[in-house]
């Protein structure tokens, strides 16, 4: 018999304890989010929006390539400490120093050398991130088998995601960029951004290590990486098998065009903000407060029980038809005169409301895709004998990852294209350059976003598929147990004939 432990039961404290960890993702996501970054070298560092932009997809495509390597690293690396520990330790310390440094850029840098520092941390910070969050993300298939049970799971890992994105935007805007004598928008106050990127780096380290300890006692009950030796012919084989799975292709290109419509909006929403709705940070804050804060609970309840009811194709293309609609309802009413004005209550419940829907969609949509993909780690050890769930996580990342600078740099040109001012305080912005703005970006989204959706028809895992994946897993174990088992047997005596009852 196998010396494995068998897995215990997956608990509440386990789910939590595996959860609090994507504190630091949702961390670093708010401190690398496009918007935040973009605002704060185009308008308080004064970069040009354009070589901003730039730095940003470049940092965000070294990323995409970052990300599998790590992967695949992470499912063949053999230690005391298993496959997946040893790297979320070990990016603990480096993650919270990048990130301390992405938000203190020195101020006596030449014009010249600013963007190749600013662009060596970007790429820095997202190398540690990936350290660490895709070998945790591919904890979650071995930690919960089930086909729904790994929904609920991953169902924490994205609710302590967006708790700690949305607490550290909260800081960001009420506390460190609010309003003051000195000045009149918050958002151009350099320490405030400064002493973001000084509590960004201590919750990031310490959401690190208490999960990393935390899930330390699971080692025992996870698989080891096989011990073997590979050509690079034969691992680039196994690797092109992995990534050319149908279903998994699928995703990733429905997440390719996702992640352009994404990273755009993200960098056009705080000009929209700011000067389409006059929105001060602190009621941005508190519109995603009161809307976002119910959306992470309702997103993270719903999702598992939408998954069963629906399975998780359905619900990932229902969840992408109905954000398509709510998302361009707002802006659209405005440009053909039907919001209430600027400062009215009902501008700011209609967009309460708006950020509700939006932030619960979101979610669900994140829980299910990555749930999606958990399923797709069987679905490629049926087929290639070998586990592969870092790898296939990165993949899942890598092109809207890519997708996501692109976006970036696109929204950076539409900025540009309508001759967005540099510096700009509210209400002096010409109410035509947001229009213009509106009509680039509108019609972009709602299109892209069409395009991902019906992409989805075409995946095929569902419930029955996975459980024959299972089965033919532990079929194929099974028999290798025996083989071994045989193999180890001492040899039987050679058969010499009944004894004679004379011999002593």
């Amino acid at each position: 018999m196998s010396d494995t432990p068998v897995r215990p039961r997956l608990g509440f404290a386990t789910k939590i304890n595996y959860g609090v960890g994507s504190v630091a993702q949702g961390v670093a996501v708010q401190a690398l989010a496009t918007s935040t970054i973009t605002l704060f070298l185009f308008q308080v560092v004064g970069m040009p929006v354009a070589l901003v932009s730039g730095l940003i997809m470049i940092s965000v495509i070294v990323d995409a390539f970052i990300d599998p390597l790590v992967g695949r690293w992470s499912d063949g690396f053999r230690s005391k400490w298993g496959r997946r520990h040893p790297f979320m330790y070990a990016s603990a310390l480096p993650a919270a120093g990048c990130i301390f440094l992405l938000w203190h850029p020195p101020t006596g840098l030449p014009p010249a050398l600013l963007p190749a520092f600013m662009l060596v941390l970007l790429i820095a910070v997202r190398l540690c991130v990936s350290l660490y969050d895709v070998p945790s993300a591919a904890l979650a298939p071995e930690l919960a088998p089930d086909y729904h049970e790994r929904t609920g799971l991953l169902a924490f890992r994205f609710f302590f995601g967006l708790a700690g994105g949305v607490a550290m935007y909260v800081v960001l805007n009420a506390v460190f960029l609010r309003k003051d004598a000195t000045h009149t928008l918050g958002v151009l106050n350099r320490q405030g951004y400064e002493n973001f990127g000084t509590l960004a780096a201590i919750v990031m380290l310490v959401s690190i290590l208490v999960s990393s300890l935390a899930t330390h006692r699971y080692i025992p009950y996870l698989r080891p990486a096989p011990d073997r030796k590979q050509s690079f012919s034969a691992a680039a084989r196994e690797i092109g098998t992995v990534l050319t799975n149908r279903s998994l292709l699928v995703v990733m290109l429905s997440g390719l065009i996702s992640g352009v419509v994404g990273g755009m909006n993200a960098t056009l929403g705080v000009f929209f903000n700011l000067h389409f709705w006059g929105l001060s940070p602190q009621l941005s804050v508190l519109i995603l407060v009161i809307g976002g804060a119910p959306a992470s609970l309702v997103g993270v309840s719903v999702a598992p029980l939408l998954s069963r009811l629906l399975d998780k194709k359905m619900t990932m293309i229902t969840v992408f038809a109905i954000s398509i609609f709510t998302g361009v309802i707002p802006i659209s009413l405005r440009l053909i005169g039907l919001m209430p004005p600027n400062g009215s209550v009902w501008l700011l419940t209609i967009l309460i409301v708006d950020g509700f829907v939006s932030g619960t969609l979101g979610l669900i949509g994140y829980i299910i895709v990555s749930s999606m993909i958990a399923d797709v780690v069987e679905d490629v050890a049926v087929k290639t004998g070998v586990r592969s769930e870092g790898l296939l996580f990165a993949a899942n990342g890598l092109l809207p990852k890519f997708t996501s600078g692109i976006g970036t740099f696109v929204g950076g040109l539409m900025l540009a294209a309508v001759a967005f001012p540099v510096h700009a305080q509210q209400g002096t912005v010409d109410p035509e350059i947001l229009r213009r703005l509106a009509f680039l970006s509108l019609p972009t989204a709602t299109i892209l976003s069409l395009v991902s959706t019906g992409v989805l028809f075409f995946y095929r895992i569902d419930k029955a598929t996975h459980e024959r994946n299972l089965q033919s897993l532990s079929d194929a174990a099974g028999l290798a147990e025996e083989r071994i088992e045989q193999s180890q047997a001492p040899p039987s005596a050679p058969f010499a004939g009944p004894v004679r009852p004379d011999v002593a």
